[in-house]
């Protein structure tokens, strides 16, 4: 089994790379391929059982954009044909058409999806976040200077929170096996059950490690952030 993590040297910010550090702990006998900004993806020429990308600053996402432009089209072909991707954070809107700054100019992103984001760095938008997908609960955190449009398959619908902008009920994306979400937290320590659905993708059957403990407290704080007496946000 083999999991590429891209571009850990700058797509690290918010503690997300814990997703990965739990992903080494459940699963030892994988293979963890680091994949640096000057490096070619593994998962262009070969097969791999997840990739994942982390949130990263705004400059780091022009250099995540300019590094796999040249792979657009095998991106596009690697989720058509079913290849795991959690993306988190801000990572997702590398994939859109263009993330457009205050002034208007315009970031241009991999088209790899109908959606484009804009930013206002003068204001930060952090917030407690509830959705579902499928039939599970999903709990999380944003912290966003964007508000991101368009049209894409959504991974959430939301609950509690804001979607991909402040009008928006909708998070994420989700087409076949890629999904990208801008809930932070990390997903996959905060969501035991949406672990073991991405474990089941990957082919990994196998109880997560510290399970009992991450779901007694998925549970204490999905009882939380039910509460609309508690303010949270």
């Amino acid at each position: 089994m083999k999991i590429e993590i891209l571009y850990s040297e700058i797509a690290n910010l918010f503690g997300d790379m814990a997703n990965v550090r739990y992903l080494e702990k459940c699963l030892p006998k994988a293979e963890f391929i680091y994949t640096s900004i000057n490096d070619k993806p593994k998962f262009i020429s070969e097969k791999v059982s997840l990739v994942y990308m982390g949130p990263m600053s705004e400059h780091s996402q022009e250099l995540v954009i300019d590094a796999l432009s040249k792979y657009t089209n095998e991106i596009k072909a690697s989720i058509n044909d079913g290849v795991n991707f959690l993306v988190t954070g801000n990572a997702m809107e590398v994939f859109g058409k263009y993330i457009e700054n205050e002034d208007g100019t315009k970031v241009e992103g991999l088209g790899i999806f109908d959606i484009y984001a804009k930013r206002d760095m003068m204001h930060r938008y952090n917030s407690i976040e509830l959705g579902t997908f499928n039939k599970l609960e999903i709990v999380g955190f944003k912290s966003t200077f964007t508000e991101v449009f368009g049209n894409a398959p959504k991974f959430l619908k939301i609950k509690r929170g804001y979607g991909n902008s402040k009008d928006s009920d909708v998070e994420g994306i989700k087409k076949n096996n890629f999904i990208a979400t801008t809930l932070l937290g990390p997903i996959l320590i905060l969501n035991p059950y949406f672990t073991k659905y991405l474990f089941e993708k990957m082919g990994v059957k196998t109880k997560l490690l510290y399970e009992d403990e991450m779901i007694k407290a998925y549970n204490k704080r999905l009882e939380e952030f039910k509460d609309e007496k508690r303010n949270l946000d």
